[in-house]
């Protein structure tokens, strides 16, 4: 038999591997670098069959019952705190009866089957220039925010109710049976009401008594700004295709000089390192730009997940993230500073879990969505703060963004802060229904009935600006009935901004923010819950009320805030001795290219990727 430390040694280093040959076909297969679409399944197979075998928890089980009830030292603290650290990952993943394990292979099969047709869809709208172009969701939705032409604005949405009726008449209506006849054969009334209690060790009554709680908060200021925004421009400009234009367009072409795509890595990487925040030694690996059969979303996933080994020594992480820019599109600049925030921010997290084990450092349950997200949140939070826009926004000339254009900004935004937020909560109440329905009410015409009564009863229109069958994540099983974490992370986002805010009275560039995080949020990983490190952080337990607030302050409250922010920064002296470099080792690619690298400097690399940039796409006239 073998001994508890061997029983934890050897769950390491197979989970490492196993996890490893997932992650790395996962990321070759979602960049379209390989089309082995049937060796990912296999090898996603592989990774769900380790995290949910019985066997193991067994195993786990009995070297735990092996150490006693006391520590004599650390080492035996240690060794007990990883081995529970293994038995929360497969406790939450096991599947413990041979109906529910059939039901997953047949639900990978389906997904797989759904991915690689979906890879192979092309969408194409009317651009700026008024061309017909291939385009990604991200680029349709910047198409809507920025094109004066609402014709072409309403190509970018025709495309995606296109993809909404494509989605429903390949595959997704089973997809759905399936994943509720997986989680009935473990117990569940659905899906949904297992993903939450996996996900976020809540029940489904207990989430939406938060969810319902901010619905109400932020009604009327919902209300109130399309209503503004009709008497402002006219009934047309709630339509789906005008809304994003009405809300933001003209603010989005004016930023655009003073957020190039170009300088994007360089302004991500000097806010990062000011801030305090390392990715001890960490290999990232960074693909930005769209491309043809590449996955239209965002995401960040850690190969090799960091951990010290059975010798104590520090095993580096290895992270990919991802975006969907277009250069050549306005507003592209300000959406890849954003995910180099968001997806660099989820980043930093995973690279500075410092435990003995690699199930505590990794994406998927028992680390929480919703605390995974407030640390990619937080980071991405930073760019709307004036005192941010005011040191890093810069055009051609290094002249700063003038504070008439932060006003515009904030005078544009903050309204419909509250309309951004139940952007994400309408998802929520729309996943709980459908899966709630039995299979026979499962069919297109009633799936969409459904999308379009929930949109307009949060959002207060009739179609989503983002139609909801055209989200990515309710086509995986990792990200399906899951998207509320995101509404929660920016619940605690708010309740850490306020933290130091109070503490420290401002954020941007404060070299105390990334040192506090990797204390409070970062260094155990899952193994504790996203309420103990709000409480270990702020002294608060989970709190709603600081993101309401946000969304109900009027544009004077919140340029009087900016002001201050501005007028602070202008008199703060920053230490001359700002941290070198992030500590990581850093790869700009482009599918299979390597745009940059950070072998010789960050600084080099940053001019290797924006010339890069500017040979291939020349800057668009505003």
């Amino acid at each position: 038999m073998p001994s508890a430390r061997d029983v934890f040694d050897t769950l390491n280093t197979d989970y490492l591997n196993v996890h490893k040959t997932k992650e790395d076909l996962f990321w070759d297969t979602y960049m379209a670098i390989s089309d082995d679409d049937a060796g990912f399944a296999r090898a996603e197979e592989n990774f769900k069959n380790f995290i949910s075998d019985p066997a193991r928890l067994a195993t786990v089980r009995q070297a735990l019952g092996n150490l006693g009830n006391t520590d004599a030292d650390e080492t035996l603290r240690a060794l007990r705190q990883g081995l529970t650290g293994w038995l929360a990952l497969f406790e939450c993943n096991i599947i413990d009866s041979d109906a529910a394990r059939h039901e997953m292979a047949d639900l990978i099969k389906l997904e797989s089957e759904l991915f690689t047709k979906r890879r192979d869809l092309v969408l194409q709208h009317i651009n700026d220039a008024g061309a017909v172009e291939d385009t990604t969701l991200s680029g349709l939705a910047t198409n809507m925010s920025t094109n004066r032409s609402e014709a072409a604005r309403k190509t970018s949405h025709d495309a995606m109710l296109g993809l909404e009726s494509w989605v429903l008449a390949n595959g997704f209506l089973e997809i759905v049976k399936k994943r509720n006849a997986f989680a009935r054969a473990q117990g569940f009334a659905n899906f949904f009401d297992y993903k939450v209690l996996k996900n976020e060790q809540m029940t489904a009554d207990q989430l939406f008594t938060i969810l319902d709680d901010f619905e109400v908060r932020t009604r009327q200021a919902n209300t109130r700004a399309l209503q503004a925004l009709v008497d402002t421009h006219g009934a047309d400009a709630t339509k789906p295709w005008n809304l994003r234009y009405f809300a933001s367009g003209d603010v989005t072409r004016q930023l655009d000089p003073y957020l190039s795509f170009g300088k994007g890595l360089e302004r991500w990487i000097h806010s990062f390192c000011r801030l305090g925040i390392r990715y001890r030694g960490a290999t990232l690996q960074l693909d930005l730009l769209e491309r043809k059969g590449k996955y239209q979303n965002g995401f960040c996933h850690g190969p090799i997940p960091p951990y010290f080994d059975a010798n104590n020594q520090w095993v580096t992480g290895q992270i990919n993230f991802t975006a969907n820019a277009k250069p050549d599109q306005i507003g592209s600049g300000a959406r890849a500073i954003n995910t180099l925030f968001h997806e660099g921010g989820h980043a930093a997290h995973f690279a500075n879990v410092t435990q003995n084990s690699p199930c505590f450092s990794q994406e998927f349950a028992p680390t929480s969505m919703a605390y995974a997200e407030t640390q990619s949140m937080f980071c991405d939070s930073l760019l709307g703060d004036a005192d941010w826009l005011k040191r890093y926004a810069c055009n051609a000339q290094g002249e700063p963004i003038p504070d008439t254009l932060i006003h515009a900004l904030i005078q544009t935004t903050q309204p419909f802060a509250a309309f951004g937020e139940r952007g994400i909560l309408v998802v929520p109440y729309f996943e709980r229904a459908l899966y709630q329905m039995s299979d026979e009410e499962l069919t297109s015409e009633r799936v969409l009935a459904l999308a379009r009564e929930t949109e307009l009863r949060i959002l207060g229109v009739a179609v989503g600006p983002r139609p909801m069958l055209g989200i990515p994540h309710l086509l995986n099983q990792e990200s399906a009935a899951s998207y509320h974490g995101y509404l929660l992370a920016n619940m605690a986002v708010y309740q850490t901004r306020a933290y130091f805010e109070r503490t420290y009275g401002y954020l941007t560039d404060n070299p105390a923010v990334g040192p506090a995080l990797a204390e409070h949020y970062w260094a155990r990983g899952n193994g504790v819950s996203h309420n103990q490190t709000l409480m270990d952080l702020t002294g608060e337990p989970f709190n709603a009320k600081y993101l309401a607030d946000y969304c109900n302050q009027t544009v004077a409250e919140a340029w009087t805030t900016a002001c201050a922010q501005m007028s602070s920064a202008a008199s703060r002296t920053y230490p001359q001795t700002a941290q070198a470099d992030l500590d990581a080792h850093i790869r700009i690619v482009h599918g299979a290219e390597l745009i940059a690298d950070n072998s010789e400097s960050d600084e080099a690399m940053c001019r290797q990727f924006e010339a890069w940039v500017a040979e291939r796409f020349p800057s668009p006239n505003p």
